[in-house]
């Protein structure tokens, strides 16, 4: 009888200590994913997308799908190298939110809030904006991806 209590017990347990460490996976690949970010490392950030790709942003409309995304990126946010961007998330704001499908964990959400710098003619990076992402992230035959993107509320920075 004990058996067959402590049985569901364990499954729960290994199913929840899983999902903490898939979730965990998230945060370090978002690590790395901002590190190409910052370094305009495009084959790099690339990598870490599904195929459709939906990007969200409240200035610059939606770009939909790796190909366009690619070519976006490759030509606004990397294609000078006399003005770069970097991104930095403030510490405390970035959060993971597990998704699952019956009990299954197929996805996270990870949300939070980032500040950027500009730097021109590779001077001293000068703080310039502030704005909130959220970000799903989803299990695929590659691993974790993103999929979808939103980043919004875009203005200047607090910080």
């Amino acid at each position: 009888m004990k058996q067959k209590l402590l049985l569901p017990i364990f499954l729960l347990l290994t199913a929840t200590l899983s999902a903490q460490d898939n979730t965990s996976d998230v945060l370090r690949l978002d690590s790395l994913f901002w590190q190409a970010y910052n370094r305009c490392d495009v084959p790099q950030m690339m990598s870490m997308f599904t195929e459709d790709i939906e990007f969200y942003h409240d200035k610059g409309g939606p770009t939909l799908g790796l190909a366009k995304f690619t070519q976006s990126t490759e030509k606004n946010l990397c294609g000078n190298p006399n003005f770069r961007i970097y991104r930095e998330a403030l510490p405390g704001t970035v959060k993971v939110f597990p998704m699952h499908n019956q009990g299954v964990l197929y996805g996270a959400i990870l949300s939070g809030e980032h500040v950027f710098y500009i730097s021109e003619n590779g001077g001293k990076p000068v703080l310039d904006g502030q704005a909130l992402f959220t970000h799903l992230w989803r299990i695929t035959d590659q691993g974790w991806k993103m999929s979808r993107v939103l980043s919004y509320n875009h203005g200047p920075a607090k910080k």
